[in-house]
């Protein structure tokens, strides 16, 4: 009987449920199967866990081989990768979900965070009321459309200088009016 036939037997007196077959299989590929998930698994720990579930699975399903659709080796290697991007993709959800766990917690303001913002941007809304439309214009474009100088003279058409000029105004009205009323 060659090798593959030996470790086929094997596999058939795993679904018979015989651990002396599912030891001597473990033996026989483990290290090809631990090969395949520390490629893929990082984390020594958790290919380890990924060994033993890939086994324990091989055990569980071992009624369902068949031989012509390739060899045990082939079995294992395929279960073995399958299970270990499994644990990897699991790893990644974890860890992204603990670093969006924690930029919420960081960035997520409380009731009180809340109310002073919504207050501070009445305060700004009615600040820019007061300045003249063309300063208003810029400072819109600059602070809330994000644009640069350079982009808000393009779109405006008017002269760098004038918008510089401008923004420059703006803030300088706009301090005062936020001075006098903070």
């Amino acid at each position: 009987m060659s090798m593959s036939g030996e470790h086929v037997e094997l596999i058939r007196r795993m679904a018979a449920r015989d651990t002396s077959a599912c030891a001597a299989f473990y033996d026989a590929y483990a290290g090809v199967a631990l090969g395949i998930i520390r490629r893929i698994v990082s984390e020594s720990h958790e290919a380890e866990d990924v060994l033993q579930e890939v086994f324990v699975e091989l055990w569980h399903h071992a009624e369902g081989y068949d031989p012509a659709r390739g060899s045990p080796a082939a079995w294992v290697v395929m279960r073995a990768r399958s299970r270990a991007i499994d644990r990897g993709r699991a790893v990644r959800r974890r860890a992204e979900t603990v670093l969006e766990e924690r930029h919420r917690e960081q960035s997520d303001p409380g009731a009180d965070d809340l109310a002073s913002q919504v207050a501070d941007r009445t305060l700004v809304a009615g600040a820019l009321d007061h300045l003249p439309p063309a300063q208003r214009e810029v400072i819109q474009l600059a602070y809330f459309g994000g644009l640069s100088q350079s982009e808000i003279a393009a779109q405006l058409r008017q002269p760098l200088g004038t918008v510089k000029t401008r923004i420059r105004s703006a803030l300088l009205a706009l301090r005062g009016l936020l001075g006098a009323t903070a």
